[in-house]
Order: C-alpha cells, then structure tokens, then sequence
C-alpha cells in the first residue's frame, strides 16, 4: 500500500565510470570498488555507479576482462562525477574528435571530471586541463606536459585536485582518488568507513 507524503531514498551522486577497448582494468575497478561500496554500505542516500561504453556494448580491458556496459556515452543519463580510466585505448581516444567532442560536453555539463592514469591524456587532448595542476602514471609525466603546456604537471603526487577536475597517477592511485571523491561528497569520516571496509591499508604490513 502506498501513503500518499512518504518519500522514497533520497537520490544520491550518479557516478559514470567510462570503459573502453584496452581500458586498464584496475584504473577502472579500483574506483568502482570504492565507489559502490560507498552506495551499499555507507552513503545515506542512494548514490549509483554506473559502466559506460562508447557504444553501450561490452569492452574488452587491456589485460583480457570482459566488462558489460549499463549505457552508452550517447544514452547516460545526467552525471554528478565522470571518471575515464587510463590504459592502452586512451591513445586512439585520445585522437577520436568524436570522443573529445562528447567528453567536453558531458565536462562542462558534470561538476566533477576525473582521470586515473593515462585517462589524464585524453583529458588533455579535449582541452580540459589547460591552465590546470594535473598528473598521470609516472610514466607518461612528459606526454601530458607535451600534450598540452598550458598544463602545470605535478610529479610525486597520487592525485591532484582542481575543484571540477581530477587526476589522478597510475592505476592504484584511482583507489585513492575515489576515496578522496566519497570524502567531497560525504565527508572524511564516510571516506574513512568505506577504506576499512575494502582493508585498503596502503603502506602497512
């Protein structure tokens, strides 16, 4: 039976995680982990995670996982944080003027764009981190400064925050940066209660 006045879960952040051919997986399962763990066991409300394709059909990650999508970019739904991973695709992603043209308009659409890793790259390459700290794997320091020089490249940093932008370094630094993402949308002591929920105790024995 229904009573008219009772409201249902409040809505809680929609979270699009965007995967892609070669797509390095933990860049992406790592703030999935973090950020569906917050949804099930943490936040008050009713946050979602969602999987992303280009085309809404399954990817296939760069060290063989298989990922089926909940929606394409073209029919997600309205986002409150988008995350687009590194890993080997970035670079045809980072060359596709359809991609960049669809990840500027979900950008500035979005109040929270991040990148883990490489996913930094096509970032760059779409505009978005001109005039901005930003930093990626180690690895790839140099290419980012490279693709764009109006951007002040951070070294030695696990993630950096601009506010409506974030980066984060290579791959395990997305765990960390989807902690920082829950502390921002639910404060520090939800961060604290989703990292011992996953035991994420980095530098410990």
């Amino acid at each position: 039976m229904t009573h008219s006045g009772t409201a249902g879960p409040a809505r809680g952040p929609v979270i699009g995680i965007l995967f892609f051919d070669g797509v390095e997986e933990l860049d992406a399962v790592g703030p999935w982990e973090v950020l569906s763990f917050w949804a099930a066991h943490v936040a008050a409300g009713a946050p979602r995670t969602l999987a992303i394709s280009p085309d809404g059909r399954a990817v296939r990650c760069a060290k063989g996982l298989t990922v089926s999508a909940d929606h394409s970019r073209d029919d997600a739904p309205g986002l409150d944080v988008l995350i687009h991973p590194g890993g080997q695709g970035t670079r045809a992603l980072a060359g596709d003027r359809e991609h960049l043209d669809w990840l500027r308009a979900r950008a500035a659409a979005t109040p929270i764009t991040a990148s883990v890793c490489t996913g930094s790259l096509v970032l760059a390459a779409a505009g978005l981190l001109t005039g901005r700290r930003a930093t990626t794997h180690w690895r790839s320091l140099g290419r980012l400064a490279e693709a764009d020089p109006g951007i002040d490249v951070v070294h030695d940093a696990r993630f950096v925050d601009e506010g409506s932008v974030v980066t984060s370094a290579g791959v395990s630094a997305g765990i960390d940066m989807a902690l920082h993402l829950v502390a921002r949308l639910d404060g520090a002591a939800a961060a604290d209660r989703v990292r011992r929920g996953i035991q994420y105790e980095p530098g410990r024995g």
